[in-house]
């Protein structure tokens, strides 16, 4: 009997060895590599260039054809995806577990349903009763969608035909599996086929597909990077498993932007949008409190308004500690520095601890104002007015730099009945003639922290 040949594949990105390795040369992940069975070539194969299949053209003898979208009727998750979806585009969407990406699947499969096109729901995770408790649960009953629990890739291809969907769901590309494959479901080749299987159905047959794909401890998607580059939309969900606010977010869009943000709410009828989610995030913000301030942000074309919150506490260690929870860790740390070097407060023997309200993860330049006004209030414990909102970039030498959308930023700031609003003074002569809000234009740290913390 012939010997089976195995090799050793990174379930990191791919990296191939015929001996087990502790550590991928390739990609430095420690203990990433499984054991595959090495797929036996029968024939060699030869590859006949047909010249008349394909020929370079001009790009202006190209005619360009305006990609066909369909709502998903959530605006959230339309403004994500550009407008809506796509179609025969093939979507990744990725989160942490339990976060709330099934649900928010199963609630589009109902929306699209319910305009009398084709829905095929496939789980490789779930049974058809576990799907149909969440169905009823969300009180979804339409015609139109169907449910397929397989995850075999010939069997779903073959039941494809028959039901000719509009929109495929697939929960998860990591139980689904190739029997021509002899690797095991979730392993890189497995991963490899079931993706490029689905974007030839995608492209082939115009049917527009979403794949769930499983992230790692790290936040990243697992499997290989190349997952990412096979599909023409990545989106990402975020947020706190123990907090109800939800965050989808394009890291990756070849038919929109990939600055956009959706932000829903997880409840028992499902994911709710939040169609003003800045009412809402700053609605529990405490008065008379040092430490705490409003920030204006924007995500996307989309203004946000956030509470920020810095907590300055006497160190009991030999090392002040330093926390940070939905801003960058590294960028608290050079704000702080320059607290230190040019105001001169006296923090490098304080803890610091640093939160923005809500669960939300904000990496804009134009949050750097908030936090070192919100480090200042908490160390002098002079609380900050409730009715002024502050942003601006902070510069190494103390400068203020200008922000994007100033006159969003405003209008916003309008709409929710604020007083005041601190401005990088390059921004100030875009919006010196609006009306409504007092405009406060600063150049440097040390005017900055004046004004605001003098009410």
């Amino acid at each position: 009997m012939a010997k089976i040949r195995t090799k050793y594949v990174c379930q990191s990105c791919g990296y191939e060895t015929s001996k087990w390795m502790g550590k991928c040369p390739e990609c430095m992940k420690w203990n990433s590599f499984v054991e595959e069975i090495e797929e036996k070539k029968t024939k060699k194969e030869v590859f006949i260039i047909d010249k008349s299949s394909s020929q370079p053209v001009s790009i202006n003898s190209i005619v360009a054809v305006k990609e066909e979208r369909f709502t998903t009727d959530i605006e959230e998750l339309d403004r994500v995806l550009g407008g809506g979806i796509v179609k025969g585009s093939l979507v990744l969407v990725g989160g942490d577990p339990g976060i709330g990406k099934s649900t928010l699947l199963m609630q589009v499969s109902s929306k699209v349903a319910n305009t009398n096109k084709k829905v095929l729901y496939i789980s490789g995770e779930e049974s058809e009763s576990q799907i149909k408790m969440r169905a009823s649960r969300l009180g979804i009953n339409s015609q139109n969608l169907y449910i397929f629990a397989e995850n075999n890739l010939s069997i779903i291809e073959a039941h494809l035909e028959k039901i000719n969907p509009e929109l495929i769901i697939v929960d998860s590309i990591q139980t689904v599996y190739s029997p021509e494959i002899s690797s095991a479901p979730g392993t890189v080749s497995q991963i490899k086929e079931g993706t490029s299987k689905f974007m030839k159905i995608s492209k082939k047959m115009g049917i527009s597909t979403f794949i769930v794909g499983h992230v790692t401890k790290e936040g990243a998607l697992a499997g290989p990077k190349l997952l990412e580059h096979m599909v023409d939309t990545v989106l990402y969900f975020e947020g706190e498993r123990y907090n109800s606010y939800r965050l989808v977010r394009a890291v990756k869009n070849r038919f929109g932007s990939t600055n956009e943000l959706g932000v829903f709410e997880m409840k028992d009828v499902g994911l709710v949008e939040l169609t003003n989610p800045s009412q809402v995030l700053i609605s529990e913000k405490p008065k008379d409190v040092s430490g705490s301030v409003i920030i204006s942000t924007v995500e996307g074309t989309r203004p946000m308004l956030l509470e920020l919150q810095a907590l300055v506490a006497p160190t009991n260690f030999g090392m002040a500690r330093r926390t940070s929870t939905g801003v960058d860790f590294n960028r608290v740390a050079l704000l702080l520095a320059v607290l230190e070097k040019r105001i001169g407060l006296q923090i490098q023997n304080q803890d610091v601890y640093i939160n923005v309200v809500g669960g939300i993860k904000i990496n804009e330049p134009s949050i750097d104002l908030g936090i070192v006004i919100a480090v200042a209030s908490s160390f002098r414990n002079i609380p900050i007015a409730s009715d002024v909102v502050v942003t601006g970039e902070v510069g190494l030498t103390g400068e203020i730099r200008a922000v994007s959308y100033i006159e969003k930023r405003i209008a916003e700031c309008k709409k929710l009945g604020f007083k005041k609003i601190v401005i990088p003074r390059n921004n100030y002569e875009a919006v010196k003639d609006v009306k409504g809000i007092e405009i406060i234009p600063v150049d440097n740290l040390r005017q900055a922290i004046n004004i605001v913390l003098r009410g």
